[in-house]
């Protein structure tokens, strides 16, 4: 389902998942947006309104959400980051794909299926025993 509602985005208002780290609780992303566009907020509220849409209901909504017609799936809001240079480029690609072993959910970056590391290291970008910064 994310998967679907990233496509409906992406034919919605263009832009490149260049890396990215889907967990139980969140997820990380490295976008690249066309030339003099910025709007991730619209991009984010398509995928969490077509994921959201497609998901089962049953999470606990809090007061506050149930008044503003909310689900409980997502934060309300994300972080947004402009990457300075290839050296914070890296640092970011670093972050996401060590996320998984920084929370636990694998030993090792490589043991993580849902995460564009593998992508990483057929390109060469990493070894694949690669364990984090």
């Amino acid at each position: 389902m994310l998967r679907a509602a990233l496509r409906a985005a992406k034919q919605a208002r263009p832009f490149d998942v260049d890396a990215i780290v889907v967990l139980p609780d969140h997820l990380h992303c490295i976008w690249t947006l066309p030339p003099g566009d910025a709007n991730y907020a619209v991009r984010w509220a398509h995928i969490k309104g077509v994921f959201s849409r497609n998901v089962s209901r049953g999470e606990v909504v809090c007061d506050s959400r149930l008044a503003k017609r909310e689900r409980g799936i997502w934060q309300r809001r994300f972080w947004e980051h402009t990457i300075r240079d290839e050296a914070d480029y890296q640092r970011h690609l670093d972050y996401i794909h060590y996320n998984p072993v920084k929370h636990d959910w694998s030993k090792s970056p490589a043991d993580w299926r849902f995460s564009s590391f593998k992508r990483f290291v057929g390109r060469g970008y990493y070894p694949v025993d690669w364990r984090g910064p």
